[in-house]
C-alpha cells in the first residue's frame, strides 16, 4: 500500500473482535493448564519432602540407638579394663620381692 507521496506504508491490520476473543481463550486455557501443571507438581514436591523428612527421622533414630550402644559397650569396656587393671595390681601387690620387667 502506498501513500499520497508513493511511500510504500504497511497496512494497519484490525483484528476482529473474535479473534481477540479466541486468542485471550487460548491464554487462558493455558494458565489453566499450566497451573494444574504446577499444582500437580507441587503436590510430588511435598510427597518427595514427606518421604525424605520420613528417612531422616529413620537415620535420626538409627543414630541414637548406635550411639547408645557404642556407649554401653564403651562403658562395659572400662569397666573390664578396670578389672583386669586390678588383677594385675593385685598379683603385683602379692609378689614385692619379684623384679619387674
Amino acid at each position: 500500500m502506498f501513500d499520497s507521496n508513493g511511500n510504500y506504508r504497511r497496512p494497519v491490520l484490525q483484528p476482529s473482535a473474535a479473534r481477540i476473543r479466541a486468542a485471550f481463550v487460548e491464554m487462558l486455557a493455558d494458565l489453566h493448564e499450566q497451573r494444574e501443571r504446577h499444582i500437580e507438581q507441587h503436590a510430588e514436591f511435598l510427597r518427595e519432602a514427606a518421604a525424605i523428612k520420613a528417612e531422616v527421622a529413620e537415620l535420626r533414630d538409627v543414630l541414637l540407638l548406635v550411639t547408645s550402644i557404642t556407649r554401653e559397650r564403651a562403658e562395659k569396656d572400662v569397666t573390664e579394663l578396670y578389672r583386669i587393671l586390678e588383677l594385675a595390681i593385685a598379683r603385683l601387690e602379692r609378689k614385692p620381692d619379684q623384679v619387674l620387667h
